[in-house]
């Protein structure tokens, strides 16, 4: 019988990110696909910062970058005209050393992880698929089927469910998937085509009843489409490129050279009711669904598998206590939460059919948009939303304590230094940290050296006071980049308390 520390359910950005960062960390992987070969198409086509961030921790940020196209701006188009430019790069913030949407198709994404994989001598099982499983105590025993039929049992600690919209992870857990699907058809392209687009940014285009959002791909003159199914086509059998809702796309005077894929599909809003049971783990969408305003499904997998990935490690390696597990729901459920709510709302309103749901569209939103867009606190907010820097885990039992603005559970602040290079450089050992910002103490220095984690010391800065940290404040940070606990000199029994509790180490 085969054995591994963690099994994984799942091929795709999640569970490649998932498998690739314990592997970084010296965990035992296994990971399994029903499909026989990787995908050579997907919907999910952009990357944002927070996740960029987590692909520098990974070694692999520079080289996706490379691969992908950068969207600094993006275009608001009503009935054939312009009617708004949104900056997404030059914001003057220099909140993230990557202040862009980054157009990398999700396949793409899938060759360059299972690549860095292989490196590490970790190899996709294709062809297998997870037919049931059973938990004890301490593992989790599977039956698993090749495609010829024969069946294989395999035992691993943990059991990670990253096998999409239709998971048997989930079922076999009993989570319930409640939501609903939306009424409309959407369909995604990928064609060369010329027309009023802004090459290069990503152009919204709004119409009395279509939708269309276009991307622009690094392969020259291609862009990806995605919009609506006309109406009276949706029952049909076998869509075709003619079934498109062809308003929105006859007054951008698109006209297309040559269509290299297309595809239609359901959009859904579905949240599971929970992540975990016993050592099995839900994450991507075998545990949420939702529309693809903002560009968030494949983002929102990644953070799980981060958030979940370096937990497993604690306790594998580290023996942490396994109750540090326990934080892995409430943290990524509750933010999948509120993304569903949001983006549906987002979503209904730019698919709402009816004569005021259009007046509004049509006639409000391209007036404000570009009045907001002005202010430079509009664009801030925009980007850390979209971009999901503005994530934090204040309510997690792992988060305490507050210094300046930044509290437990909060993103790290990115500062550049004036020596060059960035306070992120160190995030790149996976491993739990001390930060400060001044100058440390030899009690401060001592306490590190009895937990045995590294204490990096930043000298402060007007960048620095810039982002909300404190001078000379203790932040002890997460393996994945966000503040655990918030200390000062003054409380340092309160940090050894924590870093006891936690093991951090």
């Amino acid at each position: 019988m085969k054995t591994s520390e963690v099994l994984i359910i799942g091929a795709g950005p999640t569970g490649l990110v998932l498998a690739l960062w314990l592997t970084k960390i010296g965990v035992k992987v296994r990971i399994i696909d029903k499909a026989e070969k990787a995908g050579t198409t997907s919907r999910a086509i952009v990357i944002h910062a927070r996740n960029l961030e987590f692909y520098h921790q990974l070694g692999i940020a520079e080289m996706a970058v490379e691969k992908g196209i950068e969207i600094k701006a993006g275009n608001l188009w009503k009935r054939g005209k312009k009617a708004g430019h949104l900056p997404l790069a030059d914001l003057h913030l220099s909140v993230s050393p990557y202040q862009f949407m980054l157009g990398l198709p999700q396949d793409e994404q899938e060759e360059m992880l299972q690549q860095q994989l292989a490196v590490l001598g970790i190899m996709v099982e294709r062809s297998t698929e997870l037919v049931s499983f059973e938990q004890s105590a301490n593992s989790v025993r599977a039956l698993l089927r090749k495609a010829t039929g024969e069946t294989e049992e395999c035992e691993a600690i943990y059991l990670a469910g990253c096998d999409g919209a239709h998971s048997v992870v989930r079922e076999q857990i009993g989570a319930g998937f409640p939501g609903g699907t939306y009424e409309e058809m959407f369909y995604v392209a990928d064609l060369k085509s010329k027309g009023l687009f802004v090459p290069g940014e990503v152009n919204i285009a709004l119409d009395d009843a279509d939708f269309l959002a276009i991307f622009p791909l690094k392969r020259t003159g291609e862009q990806r489409l995605v919009g609506t199914i006309r109406q009276e086509a949706m029952n049909k059998e076998h869509l075709q490129w003619e079934d498109v809702s062809e308003g929105v796309i006859s007054r951008l005077k698109i006209e297309v050279e040559e269509l290299k894929w297309f595809s239609t599909y359901r959009v859904h809003h579905r949240v599971a009711s929970h992540f975990r049971r016993g050592n099995a783990f839900l994450l991507g969408d075998a545990g949420h669904l939702h529309s693809p305003v903002g560009g968030q499904g494949m983002n929102t997998g990644i953070g799980d598998a981060v958030n979940l990935a370096w937990k497993l490690g604690a306790v594998i390696k580290e023996h942490v206590p396994a109750d540090i597990l326990d934080t892995y729901e409430p943290e990524r459920i509750a933010f999948a939460r509120r993304l569903v709510a949001s983006t549906d709302r987002a979503f209904t309103f730019v698919t709402a059919r009816g004569p005021f749901a259009s007046w509004v569209r049509l006639n409000i939103v391209p007036v404000m948009l570009p009045l907001l867009a002005g202010f430079v606190s509009f664009r801030r907010l925009i980007f850390r939303t979209v971009s999901q820097l503005s994530i934090n885990y204040r309510e997690s039992g792992l988060s305490a304590g507050a210094a300046g603005v930044i509290r437990g559970g909060d993103r790290l602040p990115w500062v550049v230094l004036n020596t060059g290079g960035d306070n992120f450089a160190p995030l790149t050992t996976l491993k739990w940290q001390a930060h400060i910002y001044g100058t440390a103490s030899a009690s401060t220095e001592q306490l590190c050296d009895k937990q045995g984690f590294k204490l990096n010391v930043f000298p402060w800065n007007k960048a620095t006071q810039k982002t909300g940290l404190k001078k000379n404040a203790i932040y002890i940070i997460r393996p994945d980049g966000h503040v655990g606990m918030v200390g000062t000199e003054s409380g340092l029994e309160k940090i050894a308390a924590y870093c006891d509790r936690w093991g951090v180490r």
